[in-house]
């Protein structure tokens, strides 16, 4: 199993490093419930749902909908291929590195490429676990580091919060 490295990194405020995605596309700001309509792709549609509304249980189905139809291994046996991308993770990036805190639309945007890369059939890496590696990070970022959702669906609750609290 191999994941690739450009060689190359961008830092965050955080301290929490990733490879440079610059010139591999801004998938994070594609109208992706759009496009899910367009291809009748419902892990799109719930992605892009989950960009626009920032209800969790969109990316939590999206990951379900994927190993139950993209995946014909046991779960488990996803989940142990799984940790041992993560493993390689720590041994590229360091123990612990996506914890100090990443933009959650890196996540998205990384994500869904990689979804995109596993249903064009691409196997220059293992998209599918590159995959639920960002949209489990997207989650657990969601969950963990509120500072760091930078999508549009925050932009929208800030607007409404300052507007509710002008009373």
């Amino acid at each position: 199993m191999e994941i690739k490295d450009s060689g190359q990194r961008r830092t965050f405020e955080t301290g929490a490093v990733r490879d440079i995605a610059e010139g591999k596309g801004r998938c994070d700001v594609m109208p992706l419930f759009d496009i899910g309509n367009a291809f009748d792709d419902n892990i799109l549609r719930l992605i892009g749902l989950y960009v626009e509304y920032g209800n969790i249980s969109n990316l939590e189905s999206a990951v379900k909908l994927f190993v139950e139809s993209e995946l014909t291994e046991n779960p488990y046996d996803v989940l142990l291929d799984l940790s041992i991308f993560y493993e390689k993770g720590l041994i590229k990036y360091g123990e612990g590195n996506w914890t100090l805190g990443i933009p959650l639309h890196c996540y998205i945007d990384s994500g869904v490429r990689h979804y995109l890369k596993h249903m064009a059939g691409r196997t220059d890496e293992p998209h599918d676990l590159a995959f639920l590696w960002n949209i489990l990070g997207a989650m657990w970022t969601h969950r963990n580091k509120p500072e760091m959702i930078d999508l549009p669906f925050m932009k929208m609750y800030r607007t409404a919060e300052g507007m509710l609290g002008d009373d």
